[in-house]
């Protein structure tokens, strides 16, 4: 039997516009392989321009909210919008006259999931935000549907394609960060203001939301460390090359016997590590469970269609299925108070100093590491650059498993030793 299941979308950006166009241009598809006829009852956009370049009809133009949420067919919402003002207000407003929602909104999420699912228990509405993280990779399904069975370990993923777009053109073409910005905002990979991106925003509401899950308790996102690439040089990644690593923006979630690390910065990883072939605009999650082992998803991370297919997922799923999931933890503004957060993350790392060329000066950095009880994996004398002064010459060192404040330390100590400067201190997993 054929289900009818009418929806709205609210926002025709790259996304709404993306899925209006998939919903109307597969409605027969689904028809016939779902058995559920999705109808595009009203769209709500400000633009009128924008929704006469989609050829949207001008009986199902909304003029409000309100004139939505009294349609008598509209089933689902879809929040595309942005934000956390009009978005919240409109989204809080269907859910509390029960109506089902679908949002690709990570801020929305991140920071007030545990509100609008309280509002959407109570009305026995469902919300779905598959789109919310890693554009049209099926990561949240996954966690809730595929790997359930399984205690998930860790979580480690680029999840924001403009800063992974950035960095691989830094590692393939030698570019600077500034260059490739500007030359990623003409393409429309970055914003006019790319801070929520480049500074490890975006990647960190992903995390707080994608962590929360696969480790079943909340993690607010103020729990998250996080460093973004803007201090990134292309010199940093020719080194890490000639290493054999690759630098990427991780988003890293750890569930150990010790507590929970969840963090976000550039990392290096080896290049035989399945998310050093990651390129472009192109993400992926990598994930370790007690039963399955690695696993990993991978495809498009941004964009109007590849968002577009997970929002239409989850209406789907919301048409097809008639019990709603919620949470599989106890959904909180913050986080349960049982639950230990670690700061001091254990990690392998690379740091680039710039050193007097001196006798006796690599002495004096193996001694500092050794009475920090930090140990070696490589070190490496560069060749000295033109635009360095004279009688200094760049430092490369890899170190083994440390901690966050012993790295610290030593930094503070060889910066006492008055022998050079350290420029760079990355991450290595």
């Amino acid at each position: 039997m054929v289900k009818k299941v009418g929806v709205a979308i609210l926002g025709l950006g790259v996304v709404g516009g993306g899925t209006y166009q998939t919903l109307v241009e597969h409605r027969e598809f689904y028809l016939k392989t779902q058995q559920v006829d999705i109808s595009v009852e009203m769209v709500l956009d400000r633009s009128s321009e924008r929704l006469d370049q989609l050829g949207v009809p001008s009986e199902i133009r909304a003029k409000s909210i309100q004139e939505v949420i009294a349609h008598p067919n509209v089933d689902i919402v879809i929040e595309t919008i942005g934000g956390i003002g009009v978005a919240k207000e409109f989204v809080t407003m269907a859910l509390r006259d029960g109506k089902t929602v679908v949002t690709s909104n990570k801020e929305l999420i991140c920071k007030y999931s545990h509100e609008l699912e309280k509002i959407a228990k109570h009305n026995r509405c469902g919300l779905f935000y598959e789109a919310s993280c890693v554009g049209g990779v099926p990561i949240i399904r996954t966690l809730l549907d595929g790997v359930q069975a399984n205690c998930i370990r860790s979580m480690m993923g680029i999840v924001n394609g403009t800063t992974n777009y950035i960095l691989t053109k830094m590692t393939y073409e030698g570019a600077d960060y500034a260059d490739v910005l500007k030359e990623a905002q003409k393409l429309g990979y970055a914003e006019a203001d790319p801070t929520a991106d480049v500074e490890g925003f975006d990647s960190m509401y992903k995390l707080s939301i994608l962590s929360s899950m696969a480790f079943h308790t909340k993690i607010p996102y103020t729990k998250i460390s996080r460093e973004g690439i803007t201090g990134i040089g292309a010199k940093d990644i020719a080194y890490g090359k000639e290493l054999g690593y690759t630098l990427k923006l991780l988003a890293i979630g750890k569930n150990t016997e010790k507590g929970i690390e969840v963090r976000v910065h550039p990392t290096f990883i080896s290049n035989a590590h399945p998310l050093a072939s990651v390129n472009d605009s192109f993400n992926a999650v990598y994930m370790q469970g007690d039963a399955v082992g690695d696993v990993m998803l991978y495809g498009r991370g941004a964009g109007a269609l590849p968002t577009a297919s997970a929002v239409v997922s989850d209406v789907i799923y919301a048409a097809t299925h008639a019990e709603i999931k919620y949470s599989t933890f106890k959904n909180t503004a913050n986080a349960d108070g049982s639950v230990k957060f670690i700061s001091d993350f254990e990690s392998a790392y690379y740091l680039r100093l710039l050193v007097d060329d001196k006798p006796g000066v690599l002495a004096k950095i193996s001694g500092v590491f050794a009475k920090c009880g930090m140990s070696i994996v490589e070190i490496a004398q560069k060749k000295r650059d033109m635009d360095l002064e004279q009688g200094q010459v760049p430092l490369v060192i890899i170190t083994h498993q440390t901690t966050e404040n012993t790295v610290k330390k030593a930094v503070e100590k060889i910066k006492a030793l008055q022998i050079g400067t350290i420029e760079t201190v990355i991450h290595v997993e």
